[in-house]
């Protein structure tokens, strides 16, 4: 990746173009076309993109675009070759997960894990509710059986 970003990067100043221009030009963001030329491609999330970006400032300073794409992968072969497949599977593996905790859908959805803690609320609060309706008619009788009491000893 070196070779490409330091072709790149001669192949512009000795046109004696500016970075700003070419990323003006070719509506690139500055900063992209910087790490393009120090061949910082730990930068880019999509290496499809990289691609686009590196056809497009190949063709943009006159070089062989199919040249600088077949270096570039190969450079990416040797690269992910070198990584072991136990970590690509592993990183397959987690990304899958955290795609699947991004997609949501009523009919996908997780139910929640404490449901049950739900209903045992709801049940004990009606429950208690119960029990102070039925003190509370009961205290409701027995201070009315009072009043009469208290009515019928005064006459």
């Amino acid at each position: 990746m070196e070779e490409i970003a330091d072709l790149l990067r001669e192949t512009r100043l000795d046109a004696g173009i500016e970075l700003s221009e070419v990323s003006k030009d070719l509506n690139i963001n500055e900063v992209v076309l910087t790490n393009i030329e120090e061949g910082k491609i730990g930068s880019f999330k999509d290496i499809f993109l990289l691609k686009d970006y590196l056809a497009s400032y190949a063709k943009y300073l006159g070089l062989d675009s199919e040249k600088i794409l077949e270096e570039f992968n190969e450079y990416l072969f040797e690269y992910t070759s070198k990584i072991p497949v136990k970590e690509i599977e592993k990183t397959m593996e987690l990304n899958k997960k955290e795609l699947e905790e991004k997609i949501v859908s009523p009919y996908t959805k997780p139910q929640p894990k404490n449901k049950k803690y739900y209903y045992v609320m709801i049940y004990i609060l009606i429950f208690l509710l119960v029990i102070l309706a039925v003190f509370w008619s009961i205290n409701q009788i027995t201070s009315g059986s009072n009043n009469a009491e208290v009515y019928s000893y005064r006459k």
